[in-house]
């Protein structure tokens, strides 16, 4: 029997590539409730590698105390200098200049900084405010970019929060501006909790480019929990987005958001993109197997619909 595989039926005012900016092993195994081995962690970003993804965020350089999941993020990075030189890129995230200067000394080349929208939060996540929040970030962007270093911004609870509700459109474009005009390269949305429906994705993204923040520095980050992940980001590739946030075999969430269930599967969203003929440069196949082996050290089948009909007898 062949490997099943969606037929191409391309579709008017799609994109004709989509970059995937894969989060699973900083987002999806920031989540986890046991420490995944540093070994396991490094030949998780190899396989991607391997699987054809050429963005890959590959940890966090925080307080070991906040999130003890990626306390190993020195070591870790240092096992990935194969990848130097492949096409391959490997972000990290950063909370503050000590964690920049981290970054740093270990050779990162991408970094990017995660904001919220809402003042619940970013208290909550960051122990402060929005303002202070991006005066915190403020000589990082700096720092960084100054060193050739470019950055992204991270912007949490775009849509809804779970203390505050419904978030408004011009919550988001100010601190999306805030961010741009501070240097940030690109700016990821992100549907934290998983509340968005098509109609909020569209709203939201016509009031940013009416704020003069164009489709093309944008990527998108939806949250599965109510069953939306695709939809929105169908939504987004039609209004010009061609980046787009997701995590191999729906690993993640947010640690400091309980009701965040797991990031938008890159296998999900690569049945889609192929079956609307959208290239990704990504062997779906090689990737849901490399899935298959992370749920099998996370003792737990992958939550992705993708990965389980692909191998069944496997999930």
């Amino acid at each position: 029997m062949s490997t099943p595989a969606p037929s191409p039926v391309p579709a008017p005012g799609l994109p004709a590539r989509v970059r995937i900016h894969e989060v699973g092993p900083r987002d999806g195994l920031q989540n986890e409730a046991a420490v995944v081995p540093v070994a396991v962690k490094a030949e998780f970003i190899h396989r991607l590698a391997a699987a054809g993804l050429t963005t890959i965020e590959a940890t966090s350089f925080v307080h070991p105390g906040r999130v003890p999941q990626l306390a190993d993020a020195d070591e870790l990075y240092g096992m990935l200098g194969d990848l130097t030189g492949t096409g391959v890129r490997l972000p990290v995230l950063v909370p503050n200049e000590r964690g920049l200067d981290r970054a740093l000394a270990r050779g990162v080349r991408e970094i990017a900084v995660f904001a919220s929208v809402t003042e619940s939060f970013a208290r909550a996540n960051l122990g402060r405010g929005v303002e202070e929040s991006l005066a915190m970030f403020a000589p990082v962007v700096a720092r960084a970019t100054g060193a050739g270093v470019p950055v992204r911004g991270y912007l949490s609870m775009c849509f809804g929060d779970p203390w505050e509700g419904d978030v408004r459109p011009a919550q988001v474009t100010a601190v999306a501006r805030r961010l741009l005009d501070m240097g940030c390269a690109e700016l990821s949305l992100g549907d934290t909790i998983g509340v968005a429906t098509p109609g909020q994705v569209t709203a939201l993204l016509a009031a940013l480019d009416a704020a003069g923040v164009p489709a093309d520095r944008l990527a998108v980050h939806f949250h599965d929990t109510y069953g939306q992940a695709l939809a929105n980001t169908l939504t987004a590739l039609r209004h010009g987005v061609t980046t787009v946030d997701a995590a191999a075999g729906g690993l993640g969430g947010c640690p400091f958001a309980k009701s965040a269930t797991g990031n938008l599967a890159t296998e999900d969203l690569l049945w889609m993109l192929r079956g609307l003929g959208i290239e990704t440069g990504v062997d779906l196949d090689r990737l849901a197997a490399t899935s298959r082996w992370m749920a099998a050290h996370l003792g737990r089948p992958s939550p992705s619909r993708t990965v389980r009909a692909l191998a069944p007898e496997e999930s």
